[in-house]
């Protein structure tokens, strides 16, 4: 791989234009917001930028991670929605509806992810970036929390597939349950994961998917691969950067992988409608910027966000950290929230006691 300084933003109208169901929080089209504001600030034509075509992935590629009968099922479901498909984590009315045109639009989807991966293995770019991705809650036999086929699991699985040792960080609200189930018996792909945890204050039930607690750490090679940061609600900037800070960076700097694959949901924002993190595009851009001063080629993806402001104005404000330009103020968060009194010290202590748990578990 070259030491290109060319970041990749993967696009085609396509990718933001399918509808889950009228109602639905994901709405595909936020990534059209992304590209227009990306565009109206001149991204596309620095010189570094690259504007990348996505292809639909294959049914060899799909099958790295998910069963023959669950992608025969999806590609049922596509043609004729309305019939049952519940089995398959289908359902109508739940997190996952069908609808026409789902396999065909998840092959684009992935394949977005997978030429992104394509250019930076080839060395053409240094990183790129799918905001269509990043759909972390897929099993191998069902679909789970508005996913259908995992992006990056497949990603992290092919990479692996070429010898390659893969770190992947995920720093969605939700915990990336998928890609972690998928290699959570090998140490070839590690898995980080930052997310909220635990009860919901305001609903007085678990958050969504219920996993990700730091004693889930792999088993037999995969045993402390598998690396969980599991956030109280209402986590804030300053926590969520000491948490991130104390483990991402060393536990890298110990893995020392080949390739870093991350997937870079919005729905942490503290304007977010579904979760009940409180962070800013400041911490954002702490991460992300964290993320490019590594030296290892990088695969971007999207994920969770449901502001669809937040979405805009932090992916338009990530990708221009990817090129190494500018960030417009009028891109960042006015008065993001801080905790104070007794709401700062019961998170301080939360989140560092899920940082010192992460650590214990991790297999450094």
């Amino acid at each position: 791989m070259s030491k290109s300084t060319a970041a990749g933003f993967v696009w085609d109208p396509r990718l933001a234009s399918h509808v889950y169901r009228a109602d639905h929080p994901l709405k595909p089209w936020r990534l059209q917001g992304v590209h227009d504001t990306l565009e109206r600030l001149g991204a596309f034509v620095v010189p570094n930028a690259r504007l990348l075509a996505p292809r639909d992935a294959t049914r060899a590629e799909i099958e790295r991670i998910h069963a023959a009968a669950y992608v025969d099922a999806v590609a049922q479901a596509s043609a004729d929605p309305d019939l049952d498909y519940s089995a398959w984590g289908l359902s109508a009315w739940g997190d996952t509806p069908p609808f026409a045109g789902m396999h065909e639009t998840s092959l684009l989807t992935t394949g977005a992810s997978l030429v992104a991966m394509d250019e930076v293995i080839a060395g053409r770019v240094r990183v790129a970036f799918n905001g269509a991705g990043g759909l972390h809650h897929a099993m191998r036999r069902s679909a789970s929390g508005f996913c259908i086929y995992n992006d990056p699991a497949i990603v992290c699985g092919l990479l692996a597939d070429r010898g390659m040792k893969v770190a992947y960080v995920d720093i969605d609200a939700h915990h990336g349950d998928g890609v972690q189930t998928a290699f959570y018996d090998t140490d070839q792909v590690l898995t980080i994961s930052l997310h909220e945890y635990g009860m919901i204050p305001r609903l007085g039930r678990p958050f969504f998917p219920g996993t990700g607690s730091a004693d889930e750490r792999g088993t037999g090679k995969g045993a402390g691969y598998s690396i969980n940061v599991a956030l109280p609600a209402y986590t804030d900037d300053l926590a969520y950067m000491r948490a991130f800070d104390e483990v991402v960076p060393p536990i890298l700097e110990q893995f020392r992988p080949d390739i870093l694959v991350t997937q870079q949901g919005i729905d942490p924002h503290f304007t977010d409608p579904l979760t009940d993190l409180q962070l800013s595009t400041h911490a954002r851009e702490h991460v992300v910027r964290w993320f490019a001063s590594t030296p290892y080629p990088w695969v971007a993806m999207g994920g969770g966000g449901y502001d669809l402001d937040a979405v805009r104005r932090t992916w338009s404000m990530e990708y221009l950290i990817m090129l190494g330009a500018p960030v417009p103020e009028a891109l960042h968060d006015d008065d993001p929230p801080v905790l104070g009194g007794r709401a700062r010290t019961a998170v301080d202590a939360a989140t560092d006691q899920a940082t010192r748990e992460a650590l214990a578990a991790a297999f450094t």
